[in-house]
Parts: structure tokens; C-alpha cells; sequence
């Protein structure tokens, strides 16, 4: 009787994981997909010498869910990008940061990849190389 009590309360402490356990929505395809949605036109504007112009990269369609990304540019740098779209994830919400300050450090999209966010991080390059090339 003194061993079933801590056998019990260990069992269930187990298997609490596999209950709250919650599968991909799309299991079929374990690479990242650009969606239908192209990259937006560029919408520009000038202020005392510089040229600021905001894009929206296309919205790529991942394992975790639809990632986008806005970036502004003054003149011909990379000013700030703004996530548009992100997975609701915890591990997104921690690469976010990381993969915006890369970009600015990179002015372009080739940056690394966060450990833990591999899908996340390669949408964010996607939409933004997209954002980067509609520029023209």
C-alpha cells in the first residue's frame, strides 16, 4: 500500500504530457511553403533628403502557422521590420527579436537560423527576401 500512492500520483504525472500533447496542423509537409500572397507593392514617402519606403513580404505558410514580415527602408538600408503575421508559439515569440536584430545587423536576408525556431526562422527569410526583392 506504500508503494501504490507514489506509483499513482507518478503514473498520471507521466501522462499529463501525452494528454496536453497537440499535433501539427499540417503533418504532410515538413518544408516551408510561400502561400498565395506575392510580396505588396511598395508604398514610398520623403522627408528632409531621405526616401522611406515600407514593403510587406509575401505570407509564407509553415508547419507552425503563416509568417509575414514588413519591412521599412530609408534611402537604400534597412531601417526596421515589423512581423506581420508570427505562429503562436513560444519559441517564435523568443526568435523574433534575434532574427529582426540579425537583420539589421546583415541588411539583408541572409541571416542565421535561431536554434529551436528552424520553421519560423526559414519563413521570416522567405518573406523577407521577398519584401527585399519587390523593393527592387
Amino acid at each position: 500500500m506504500k508503494r501504490a500512492i507514489p506509483v499513482l500520483v507518478l503514473s498520471v504525472a507521466g501522462l499529463i504530457p501525452v494528454w496536453r500533447y497537440a499535433p501539427s496542423h499540417d503533418t504532410a509537409s515538413s518544408s516551408v511553403t510561400e502561400a498565395a500572397t506575392p510580396a505588396s507593392t511598395p508604398s514610398a514617402s520623403s522627408s528632409g533628403g531621405t526616401t522611406t519606403t515600407v514593403v510587406s513580404g509575401s505570407t509564407i505558410d509553415t508547419e507552425k502557422g503563416p509568417v509575414q514580415v514588413e519591412v521599412t527602408f530609408a534611402d537604400d538600408k534597412i531601417a526596421s521590420v515589423r512581423m506581420l503575421q508570427q505562429p503562436n508559439h513560444p519559441q517564435t515569440t523568443a526568435a523574433v527579436p534575434q532574427l529582426i536584430e540579425e537583420t539589421l545587423q546583415a541588411q539583408s536576408a541572409d541571416i542565421d537560423t535561431v536554434s529551436g525556431a528552424t520553421i519560423t526562422s526559414d519563413g521570416y527569410k522567405e518573406s523577407l527576401q521577398a519584401a527585399i526583392d519587390a523593393r527592387g
